[in-house]
């Protein structure tokens, strides 16, 4: 395991290389957000989104898998929405939401079965930098620890997953709270977990 410190915000091309051939490589990053620090790898393979969900000790056919794009156009690729529903989103995104949409079968094998998909577009640099060099969405899911401290201090969340991922961004402390969850295959759109988002 390697840990990157990136200060300031913004990742530097060499950084970023090395962060992205990870990802093609079916690795495991973790990686600063607007909200906690999270679990990611390329949404696409299906091997490297089992290897996140048993890391997480999660049975990736019940649980559900969120993916952070960088565009509400790229969201198309992978979730259906209406005009409503796009409204919504461009409201709040970039922002600390997580909007649950109809999945659409361009989404590899571990999705099958599944009917949504977690939609994130973090206000974050660094996220959306590497998922924009990636050139695919970023499967992602929020890190755990024992405590606060394990949750939110880089150096403390390395020690807790040094045998499971390949590279962590030291961006810093981290945040707590997680995202503002909206489910919105409903007939009207639904908070099913508050987070650090306010819904307007």
């Amino acid at each position: 395991m390697k840990i990157l410190s990136i200060k300031g915000g913004a990742i530097n091309g060499r950084n970023l290389d090395e962060v992205v051939k990870c990802l093609e490589d079916g690795g495991i990053i973790i990686y600063p957000t607007d909200t906690v620090y999270a679990l990611g790898c390329d949404a696409m393979n299906n091997q490297a989104i089992e290897r996140i969900c048993a890391i997480k000790e999660m049975k990736s056919a019940k649980t559900n898998l969120s993916i952070i794009c960088s565009e509400i156009s790229e969201v198309s690729q992978y979730a259906k929405f209406d005009n409503s529903q796009f409204r919504l989103m461009k409201a709040h995104l970039p922002g600390p939401f997580t909007f649950i949409l109809q999945a659409l079968s361009r989404l590899p094998k571990a999705f099958k079965g599944r009917k949504t998909v977690g939609i994130r577009i973090p206000d974050n640099d660094i996220a959306l930098t590497i998922e924009r060099a990636l050139g695919k969405p970023i499967l992602t899911t929020s890190v755990e620890g024992p405590d606060d401290d394990y949750r939110c201090e880089p150096e403390l969340i390395a020690e807790t997953y040094k045998s499971s991922v390949d590279i962590v961004i030291d961006a810093g402390r981290g945040e707590l709270e997680p995202s503002t969850i909206v489910d919105c295959t409903g007939d009207k759109p639904e908070v099913v977990r508050q987070g650090k988002g306010e819904l307007d």
